[in-house]
């Protein structure tokens, strides 16, 4: 190329451009900083063509994002050239909420009220580009990496944009840079062999009717043990999003419930945390079919101890004053069980029992447990038994003071009083016991078990509250 160079200073800029500078200054429209200098625009002939050569040919095929980029930057308009890769990028990152599921992408996006109006892919537009890199970092569409690389690039692309002042100039090697992150971090992100088979499932399982059979069901279930632990949280989060679907088929989410508990025990857990939220966020925000098929399906998968915290408290809560009113309602044997069921399923370990409500829970449970004293079943429910034992059993020695200390409510005392009460309560201690180490703890249970029979008082001792008073606050 013939440049008949001219110079200012130390800068050079060739004709057809400086002609575009002089013109503006003719016409009395702001002249400086609007196209980079002659160094920064030979730093992009240098190397550009090297970087885009080296791009696979489906890659530069359509890409007419890179036409305008290679435009703007010969010419030097670097600031049109960040604009264009970075329309790019948005255009893409929305493709990856489509792909993902509008309805969950929306419901992590958007929340109160205005979540209502927000739900086809056109109402992808309305969302601030802020917010469309946040939520598909939260949800795991891009790595933290690749969203804090493109997060500075959003922040320099609106601080020194075209449309907003700024004496700032962008140099070759920043744009350069913030081109390959674009291409490499996310537009040329194609999903992998096993991302393309999941997606495939997940498309075939939005539209097949059929009933799954046992032997289809299990080489479901064999293909998803062998999937990496991101890909099954992804099949996990679209699989919940197609079941609490309001248009879902009946048919398609019955298919769901029988391989949903596979893809749960396969995954990992801040996923399942993570759906937590999400189905509080239906509570919330009052859309009250979605939460109440994401409830069910937090019971079919075994999840109810990975609901968000409010939930559980609430919840539990619940559970446990329903669970009394039955214990103590007429035919409480039958009445007991579906409501200790429900409980358990929210405690299937220690770190499970909220400490909220921990005093509450070791009370009504030691209730049920000692039973109401009457020789029939030895007066505990025979089908809610079996849970009362889970829940005890999880005590350990961070909340067995808790049941020891319940003894000595007036309701259990007046429980001890019976003969058959008293016997079940040592076998209630007995099955506390199992899940104890501390060695003080054990003393104080073997105490407790070895004097119960005889006298339901025994907790009231002397002896026993000295005992036991670095694990129980006596008053």
């Amino acid at each position: 190329m013939n440049d008949i160079a001219k110079s200012t200073g130390t800068d050079l800029v060739d004709p057809q451009a400086q002609r575009i500078v002089d013109f503006l200054e003719h016409i009395g429209l702001p002249n400086d900083n609007i196209i980079a200098e002659q160094s920064e625009r030979q730093i992009i002939g240098q190397n550009l063509p090297a970087y885009i050569a080296s791009l696979p040919d489906e890659v530069k095929r359509d890409a007419r994002y890179l036409s305008k980029f290679v435009v703007g930057a010969g010419f030097g308009l670097f600031d049109y050239s960040l604009n264009a890769i970075w329309n790019e990028v948005v255009l893409d990152l929305r493709k990856k909420a489509i792909g993902y599921g509008l309805d969950i992408f929306f419901d992590s996006a958007v929340g109160g009220k205005a979540r209502d109006f927000y739900q086809t892919e056109d109402d992808l537009a309305s969302l601030k580009d802020s917010v469309l890199l946040d939520t598909c970092r939260k949800l795991e569409l891009i790595s933290d990496t690749t969203y804090k690389k493109l997060k500075h690039i959003l922040e320099m692309r609106n601080d020194i944009g075209i449309s907003h002042p700024t004496n700032y100039t962008i140099n070759a090697f920043e744009l350069l840079g913030w081109l390959q992150t674009c291409i490499q971090d996310v537009l040329n992100d194609r999903p992998t062999e096993a991302a393309l088979q999941v997606q495939a499932f997940i498309q075939n399982l939005k539209t097949y009717t059929a009933p799954i059979d046992s032997t289809t069901r299990q080489t479901i279930e064999a293909r998803i043990a062998e999937l990496a632990t991101h890909h099954v949280a992804s099949i996990l989060r679209t699989t919940f999003g197609i079941y609490v679907g309001v248009d879902t088929d009946p048919q398609v989410r019955k298919n769901i419930s029988l391989i949903a508990p596979s893809i749960w025990r396969n995954c990992a857990d801040e996923p399942k945390y993570k759906l937590g939220i999400v189905l509080e966020g239906y509570n919330t925000n009052l859309h009250k079919e979605k939460y109440e098929l994401g409830s069910q399906f937090f019971s079919v998968v075994g999840g109810n101890p990975f609901r968000s915290p409010n939930e559980r408290t609430i919840i539990v809560d619940g559970l446990i004053d329903q669970l009394l009113e039955k214990h103590n309602g007429w035919d409480n044997f039958h009445h007991e069980a579906p409501v200790a069921d429900s409980l358990a399923s929210y405690i299937q370990e220690q770190k499970d029992i909220i400490p909220n409500n921990v005093d509450k829970l070791a009370k009504v449970i030691l209730m049920c447990r000692i039973g109401r004293g009457v020789t029939y079943c030895r007066g505990v429910s025979p089908r809610g038994k079996g849970y009362y034992e889970h829940i005890l059993g999880k005590l350990g020695d961070k909340y067995a003071p808790h049941a020891m200390a319940a003894l000595a409510h007036y309701e259990i005392q007046r429980k001890l009083e019976m003969p058959v009460c008293r016997e079940q309560a040592k076998l209630a201690l007995e099955t506390i016991r199992q899940g104890v180490v501390n060695a003080r703890l054990l003393e104080c249970l073997s105490y407790l078990i070895e004097r119960i029979e005889a006298t339901g008082k025994c907790v009231l001792d002397t002896h026993f509250k000295k005992l036991s008073s670095e694990y129980i606050a006596w008053k």
